[in-house]
């Protein structure tokens, strides 16, 4: 599957931080890098800066140079372009995840990045569930199901 033009959400504009314009990013999606292409506010900028924690980046994009640029922003979605090549078998957008459900623990609410593997945040109580092969059995995104080894969770 390969869609260069592939707009997928990449959090929402959050308050300000110093006084270049510079600002939070509240719920993170696709990656935040330097160099990144971003469509917020109705216009295309480039991510210049990236600092923070994934949970909460701290961004300053091209063309925000102070506190009220950056404020006027405030609560304006954020888009990239996927791209970057095709995605080999085996491969998901993080975005396509969300909204999955897991028979037995819910749905699919966000896709973390940890440190190995990336993990699916699932169902009401947050149940995390590591996105590897010996976890995750098949992933059916027409029927928005994926299937996990109960087994290897210790879920049986």
């Amino acid at each position: 599957m390969t869609d260069p033009a592939r707009r997928l959400p990449a959090g929402r504009v959050a308050r300000p931080h110093g006084l270049d314009g510079g600002f939070y990013v509240e719920q993170p999606g696709d990656e935040l890098t330097e160099g990144a292409r971003v469509i917020v506010g109705g216009r295309e900028a480039v991510v210049e800066r990236r600092a923070g924690t994934d949970a909460r980046p701290l961004v300053h994009l091209s063309g925000i140079t102070d506190r009220d640029a950056a404020e006027a922003l405030r609560g304006e979605p954020m888009i990239t372009t996927g791209g970057g090549g095709p995605l080999s078998e085996g491969e998901w957008y993080a975005a396509d995840l969300v909204g999955c459900r897991i028979e037995g623990l819910g749905e699919v609410r966000r896709v973390v990045g940890g440190p190995s593997c990336d993990v699916l945040e699932v169902g009401d109580c947050g149940t995390l569930v590591p996105f590897v092969s010996d976890a995750v059995r098949r992933v059916d995104l027409d029927a928005r199901v994926i299937e996990v080894d109960r087994g290897f969770l210790g879920l049986e």
